[in-house]
C-alpha cells in the first residue's frame, strides 16, 4: 500500500453529478437531494456535487453544509472562526457572532434567497490542504485527511481538478489491507 498513488484510488470528475456556479441556491438544494436519492437507490455511485464554471472547469464541490453557509452570508467575514474555536477562545467567537448578528434571522428571507442567491457567491475554492496530485503517495493524503478533516480531496493535474480522492475509498483500502494481514 505504501507504493499506491492517488491515481490508484481517485474517482474521475466525469463520474460525479455537476452544477454550474451560476445556479441558484434552490437549484443546488434540488440537485443535492437528487444526487442523494440516486445514490441511496443505487442508480448513482456518487452523491458529491461538483461545481463548474461557465467554461465547464471544475472549481469546487457543494454539500449541505455549504448550503447552510450560503444562508448566512456574513460567514465570509469570519476567516478566523475555525482557528478561534480550535484554540479554545470561544468567547471571541461568541462576541463575533453577536457583533455580526449571525443567524439572527436566516430563514426570514428564505424564499428570496432560494431564487436570488447564486452558489458561486458562497462556495469555497479548494485550499492547499484539499489538493493532491495524481502521483502523490497515499501517506500525504492520510495526513491531509486527518489534519484537515475533509471527506474528500481534489485531485489536480496541470492546475485542473480532474477528480476526487474520497476518504471512504482510502478507508476501505486500509481496511482491506489490514484484514489481509490475517491478524
Amino acid at each position: 500500500m505504501e507504493k499506491m498513488k492517488v491515481r490508484d484510488l481517485m474517482v474521475p470528475a466525469d463520474q460525479f453529478p455537476k452544477i454550474a456556479d451560476h445556479a441558484t441556491f434552490y437549484d443546488a438544494l434540488v440537485a443535492l437531494e437528487t444526487a442523494q436519492e440516486k445514490f441511496l437507490t443505487g442508480s448513482a455511485k456518487q452523491r458529491i456535487l461538483l461545481v463548474q464554471d461557465k467554461n465547464g472547469k471544475i472549481i469546487s464541490k457543494i454539500s449541505p453544509i455549504d448550503l447552510m453557509r450560503g444562508l448566512e452570508t456574513q460567514y465570509k467575514e469570519l476567516d478566523m472562526s475555525d482557528i478561534i474555536r480550535r484554540s479554545g477562545l470561544t468567547y471571541i467567537w461568541t462576541t463575533m457572532q453577536n457583533d455580526l448578528r449571525l443567524w439572527e434571522d436566516p430563514f426570514g428571507d428564505l424564499c428570496r434567497k432560494a431564487i436570488e442567491v447564486k452558489i458561486g457567491n458562497f462556495i469555497q475554492p479548494p485550499g492547499k490542504g484539499q489538493l493532491v496530485g495524481t502521483d502523490d503517495v497515499l501517506a500525504k493524503c492520510f495526513h491531509l485527511f486527518v489534519i484537515n478533516r475533509h471527506d474528500s480531496l481534489f485531485v489536480v493535474e496541470n492546475d485542473d481538478i480532474i477528480g476526487l480522492l474520497r476518504f471512504s475509498d482510502v478507508y476501505k483500502k486500509v481496511s482491506q489491507t489490514m484484514k489481509a494481514c490475517a491478524i
